[in-house]
């Protein structure tokens, strides 16, 4: 990728950008480089069930170069963005490179995490319940009016977040979000990079690395997750998953399933460029070639 030459030895270095679009590769450079660790910052990667399928470095390439929470959560564990973020807090005592497609652990890092207590079992029921049946409207309705201003109401998952947090705690995320202590990372002491790829030339390369994950073993990686399948829980929620469980189950032939797991990726990044967009305005953009 050019401009490397351009890009800071001496402070830690973030990488967002969408599925596909080189981001490890070029952190991978930069830890040759410096000496830097690499550190995950995709909550797909997290997971020790998926190395092909989320698209993790190679065992090869982690072992080549200091790599961290990578694998490192199974799918029965809970983990979240504070969880991340308590992780990453360990690792600064060294040069870094942060990369990832995350938005929200970037965000948590940047800008700092609302300190917000667990959600009882009980009330995350309650929501999925809702959600899962159709009823986000019950839960759209019960936020308060600053935070339902500030949540991506169409968004069903966000809308729970908010509702869990709201019937836990009894007050709104958004009086949460106010008492945010200090970021960990502020942008001004750090290189922030976000890559905007041209869609033609992400697209194509979406095609093609869905490729080279099935000649490396994607579907032999869902067949060992199947008898543990749960298409809501968070692990599940890798792009082509779903497709390829449709396809092992008997539901759709292959190519289909291929077919329909490039398209989500493509849809994925869609939604990735439209979120870096429009939280991401002082980053540097990079268009990678």
């Amino acid at each position: 990728m050019k401009g490397i030459e351009k890009i800071s030895r001496d402070v830690p270095v973030l990488i967002a950008g969408p599925t596909g679009s080189g981001k490890s590769d070029l952190a991978m450079a930069l830890a040759a480089r410096d000496g830097r660790l690499i550190v995950n910052a995709d909550a797909l990667q997290v997971y020790a069930c998926w190395r092909v399928l989320s698209a993790r470095p190679s065992a090869a390439e982690e072992a080549a170069l200091p790599h961290a929470l990578y694998g490192h959560v199974g799918r029965d564990q809970v983990y979240s963005v504070g969880a991340w973020l308590r992780d990453v807090m360990g690792l600064l005592t060294r040069p870094v490179v942060i990369v990832g497609g995350t938005g929200l652990y970037f965000r948590a890092l940047t800008e700092g995490l609302a300190e917000i207590p667990p959600i009882p079992a009980t009330i995350r029921a309650e929501a999925d319940s809702l959600r899962l049946s159709g009823q986000t409207d019950v839960m759209r309705e019960a936020l308060d009016a600053v935070t339902a201003a500030k949540t991506d109401l169409l968004n069903p998952v966000r809308v729970q977040r908010a509702y869990e947090v709201q019937r836990a705690t009894g007050r709104g995320m958004a009086a949460w979000q106010a008492d945010t202590a200090a970021p960990l990372l502020p942008l001004c002491d750090v290189q922030a990079l976000v890559l905007q790829p041209a869609v033609p030339w992400l697209d194509v390369r979406i095609a093609r690395r869905f490729s080279v994950m099935l000649d490396n073993g994607a579907l032999d990686e869902v067949r060992t997750a199947l008898p543990f399948w749960l298409p809501e829980s968070p692990w599940a929620r890798a792009i082509g998953a779903r497709e390829l469980v449709a396809h092992l189950q008997g539901a759709i032939p292959l190519s289909q399933a291929c077919d329909a797991a490039i398209l989500a990726s493509r849809q994925y990044a869609k939604r990735q460029r439209t979120w870096f967009r429009a939280r991401m305005a002082n980053w540097t953009k990079i268009i990678p070639d």
